[in-house]
């Protein structure tokens, strides 16, 4: 075997949370065929394989994880012209996602220009349906390159194949073992419009309408002032982005929430219409108005002292600080208002 494996790692150092214990068996697949023979290890061995990219979007337990640990490191980034009004631009797993959409703005291709600054890999991007300020990338993706664990197959799955929702898709569901992203296929339109759809962005531009640039710019700048971007000098640094995910609600939960809002003197609920039956609800504004605060601290971990979505390691805090935080949100934003937040990141080896 040429890809080689390694025993008792520490994955702390492979997360921007930096908490987790070891990894019994750790690889870094380069290639294609370098994942086939990490899945036939693990085969070998009966072992569990955790998928890792970035490592942006996890909390690995203090325990560690007892099996596989298979980071995916496939390179690089081409481009094919469909037409006029398309280009396509595919992308290995293994590409830091922040560094291909400036490659898409810096090119003039539309589609991904409000996702600038989000921490992570390629690969993650189709098995969250990452999004952010008004885009998702299920808007974009044309396909998704594949190892099948099931049929031991390489494959290509088209968008409608990935059944994407909300932070969702076949890769975090109803196929969560089965699938192995290798590559992704983006559809983008050179020379069109940002997109400028989401409050913050309509409030930074006004009447203006940006370039692609401008507004990737406006992104960063609003992202950096939240926490939400990876710089080892904020002291906000270590966290997993946003921790929970902004709950979905039908019409009716979306009135009882506003009613019990107005209980609490708040008549601000903001609310973003996603259908004609459903809207969507800012978790922070839930979680602020539930009595949390930016900078709430429960021992070593805490809340974001600049975005209340961001649960934060303030050193040495463990996976378990973690948990516990989360649960106390949890709780008492079901007390105030019914709803109970889902946690976004990926929960490993617990």
């Amino acid at each position: 075997m040429a890809l080689e494996i390694r025993e008792n790692v520490s994955l702390a150092k492979f997360t921007t949370l930096k908490i987790g214990g070891k990894a019994r068996y750790f690889c870094s697949a380069q290639t294609e065929d370098e994942v086939r023979e990490a899945v036939e290890f693990a085969e070998q061995y009966n072992l569990q394989i955790f998928i890792l990219g970035g490592g942006s979007n996890v909390l690995i337990a203090d325990k560690g994880f007892q099996g596989l640990v298979l980071q995916i490191a496939l390179q690089g980034i081409s481009t094919s012209t469909k037409d006029d009004k398309t280009v396509y631009v595919t992308a290995a797993a293994g590409e830091d996602w922040d560094h291909f959409v400036g490659f898409c703005v810096n090119k003039n291709l539309a589609g991904v220009e409000c996702l600038s600054g989000i921490p992570g890999l390629i690969g993650g991007t189709p098995v969250q349906n990452v999004g952010a300020y008004g885009q998702e990338v299920s808007e974009t993706i044309v396909s998704v390159r594949v190892f099948d664990r099931k049929k031991k197959t390489f494959a290509d799955l088209l968008n409608e194949q990935c059944d994407f929702a909300y932070r969702a898709s076949i890769f975090n569901t109803i196929q969560k073992e089965r699938y192995i992203v290798l590559a992704v296929t983006y559809s983008l339109t050179p020379g069109g419009n940002a997109q400028i759809s989401y409050r913050d962005l309509l409030q930074f531009f006004g009447e203006k309408k940006p370039s692609l640039q401008e507004t990737r710019q406006a992104v960063l700048k609003i992202r950096a002032k939240k926490s939400m971007v990876i710089d080892e000098k904020d002291v906000n640094s270590k966290s997993a982005g946003s921790f929970f995910k902004n709950p979905l609600v039908s019409n009716e939960k979306y009135l009882e929430i506003k009613e019990r809002a107005r209980s609490f003197n708040r008549e601000d609920l903001p609310n973003f219409i996603v259908n004609e039956k459903s809207v969507k609800i800012p978790a922070a504004w839930l979680i602020e108005n539930s009595g949390f605060h930016k900078g709430y601290a429960r021992g070593q971990a805490g809340i974001s002292t600049n975005h209340t979505l961001a649960l934060v390691n303030h050193g040495k805090a463990t996976a378990q600080d973690i948990i516990e935080l989360m649960r106390e949100i949890q709780t008492k934003v079901l007390k105030a208002f019914g709803i109970l937040l889902m946690p976004e990141p990926v929960f490993v080896g617990f």
